[in-house]
């Protein structure tokens, strides 16, 4: 008589495991392949768990998805403060634009998908939110960020900042759909066109915003 057979992975595996098991393999074959072509029948054959489990931990195909997005799009911790004050401004950014486009090169159909490039669910109010959370969560780091060189003068520019980085972002955007979608950038072309020119926005565009905004005497 034989051994008896393994029991199955799922079963070993503590509730977050088998959670993040599931979540990185949604990851995985959304990412290739985009969220229309992808089952959840699939995900929880590659998990190695029933589908039952899937529909417990994340509920629809939608919920799944829209868990892959905000785990995508979640920012890394920031640095320290004494750290952000020492490294030059260049620095901070070279490495916050590298992060962001091998984030969406690796998940490429996803993210297409969630802005409503390829398809997916553009347009979704849920996955809206979670897109529009992480552009304002941006915006705030780099305020911070900011804040930490010049905190009266940050101050003073507040809003046009925050205006003029949101902006920055659409930018960015635009700029790595050039680059994956459109071949019309390389990816080392796409880092400088968005390093460079949220440069600029820092030293002159800001600046040149708060001077219009001031009151004219007469």
């Amino acid at each position: 008589m034989g051994s008896p057979s393994p029991a199955p992975r799922w079963t070993r595996l503590e509730h977050d495991e088998r959670r993040e098991q599931i979540l990185t393999c949604a990851r995985r074959l959304f990412s290739e392949r985009g969220y229309a072509d992808v089952s959840t029948t699939e995900i929880a054959a590659e998990a190695g768990v029933a589908r039952g489990l899937l529909h417990h931990y994340f509920g629809t195909k939608r919920d799944l998805y829209a868990e892959v997005v905000r785990t995508m799009v979640r920012l890394p911790p920031p640095l320290p403060d004494a750290d952000v004050a020492a490294r030059p401004i260049t620095d901070i950014l070279d490495v916050t634009i590298h992060r962001w486009l091998g984030m969406v090169s690796r998940h490429r159909q996803t993210w297409f998908a969630a802005v409503g490039a390829e398809g997916g669910l553009g347009g979704d109010p849920e996955i809206e939110k979670i897109l529009e959370d992480a552009r304002e969560e941006v915006v705030d780091r780099w305020v911070t960020i900011l804040a930490s060189r010049r905190p009266d003068a940050t101050a003073e520019v507040e809003p046009e900042l925050r205006a003029a980085i949101r902006s920055h972002i659409a930018l960015a955007e635009a700029a790595t759909r050039e680059w994956l979608q459109r071949e019309r950038l390389t990816r080392a072309q796409a880092h400088t066109l968005i390093t460079r020119s949220m440069l600029v926005l820092i030293d002159d565009i800001v600046p040149s915003l708060v001077r219009d905004a001031a009151p004219k005497t007469a």
